[in-house]
């Protein structure tokens, strides 16, 4: 008999630590949570009208592969204003969520054997995807430095070789928070162009800034010919995270392999769901500014209130919906993820959820509401103290 098993490289994919602890506190309603990555707020009523009102008007056939024409308009138009440069219609492709385009990247550029470079500790699906690819896969971590997360660019730039075929980006980062400098990149692009190495971006959190209106992007600097692959989410802006909606910008050649990929993967995002994404993207800035003053003020709240606490170390983020902080003399994130919760009724996510990088930190979703947050950060201090 042969054994019934998937193939290696999925018996060796790392197993979500964030859902194991969120598994420890199922059944308990007492439970303060803020492991998982999304707001305590619905998506925009504006937004849930459009896509239940397309619905209702029937909308629930095939569309293009790449995305309905109305919403890569609208991404064309809004992308070309966020960044400055025109970004065509004919570069973006609509995905089923974020990580669907990620996943479409790797598909589109990595081959088994390939070599990916990624800057970490980083949310777990971006480094496994490229290993399901049969990819192999180098991180180089950014470091806590004077109360800043900061990435060593010779670091960085050393690990960028001829034989590298791809850098993974995501910036503002999850868990850290760590944002590229504008001034780093185009070091960084001179690099990848000199070894034709792609390089692409996980650019959901771009819009989920505290000091400007969206992150550093590569997009301005790119040439039509430019390895560059931008992958994003309507998740986090524009509060979908559960209508696992995003878009891809790829160079022109990318395109007619793209939509095969599409139709082989998802066939299309579904259409009334299209039509909520793009009434959010045509008409949905100021639900982006609003969530931007209530997740700075978040921050600003959790970091303070972690500083607080003796013994705890807290970087200040510069963008993104976390605090990724640390215990002094923490060895073994999970199982003091797994403690709060049975002690202190307090839910985060474990730092070794985001790779070795990650261990000895905690990571705490602050996207809530500043009573609930207050709570959290109250618990905390209560547990260490009888520790």
């Amino acid at each position: 008999m042969f054994p019934a098993l998937p193939r290696p490289e999925v018996q060796n994919l790392r197993l979500s630590k964030i859902r194991e602890v969120a598994n420890a506190g199922l059944g308990r309603d007492d439970l303060l949570t803020f492991w998982f990555g999304e707001g305590d707020q619905p998506t925009p009523e504006f937004i849930r009208r459009a896509a239940s009102d397309a619905l209702m008007a029937g909308r629930t056939y095939y569309t293009h592969n790449l995305g309905r024409p109305e919403l890569r308009d609208a991404l064309s138009r809004y992308l070309s204003s966020l960044h400055g440069v025109p970004i065509g219609a004919e570069r973006i492709a609509v995905t089923s969520a974020g990580v669907s385009a990620l996943m479409l990247a790797a598909q589109l550029v990595l081959s088994p054997g390939d070599r990916t470079v990624v800057v970490g500790p980083i949310w777990p699906n971006v480094v496994e995807i490229p290993k399901i690819l049969s990819s192999r896969v180098e991180v180089v971590p950014v470091e806590a430095v004077q109360g800043r997360w900061r990435l060593d660019m010779d670091r960085l730039m050393g690990a960028l070789t001829p034989d590298t075929r791809a850098l993974i980006l995501n910036s503002p980062n999850n868990p850290s928070g760590w944002m590229l400098p504008a001034e780093d990149r185009a070091a960084i692009l001179e690099r990848c162009r000199r070894f034709g190495i792609w390089l692409i971006g996980d650019d959901v959190y771009e819009r989920v800034t505290f000091d400007r209106p969206t992150a550093p992007s590569f997009l301005p600097l790119a040439e039509p010919h430019d390895r560059i692959i931008s992958t994003n989410s309507f998740s986090k802006a524009w509060r979908m995270t559960g209508w696992r909606l995003g878009w891809m910008v790829v160079p022109p050649s990318l395109m007619d392999g793209l939509g095969v990929l599409i139709e082989y993967n998802t066939s299309c995002a579904p259409d009334f769901l299209q039509e909520g994404a793009r009434v959010a993207v045509e008409q949905g800035e100021g639900v982006v500014i609003e969530l931007r003053a209530e997740l700075t003020a978040a921050r600003d709240q959790v970091i303070g209130g972690l500083r607080a606490i003796c013994g705890v170390e807290a970087p200040s983020p510069d963008g993104g919906l976390y605090a990724f902080f640390r215990l002094e003399g923490c060895t073994d994130s999970l199982a003091l993820a797994k403690a709060l919760i049975a002690e202190a009724g307090l839910g985060l996510a474990p730092g070794a959820a985001f790779g070795p990088e990650g261990e000895g930190w905690l990571r705490w979703c602050f996207a809530a509401r500043p009573e609930k947050n207050a709570a959290g950060l109250a618990r905390l201090a209560r547990y260490l103290v009888r520790m």
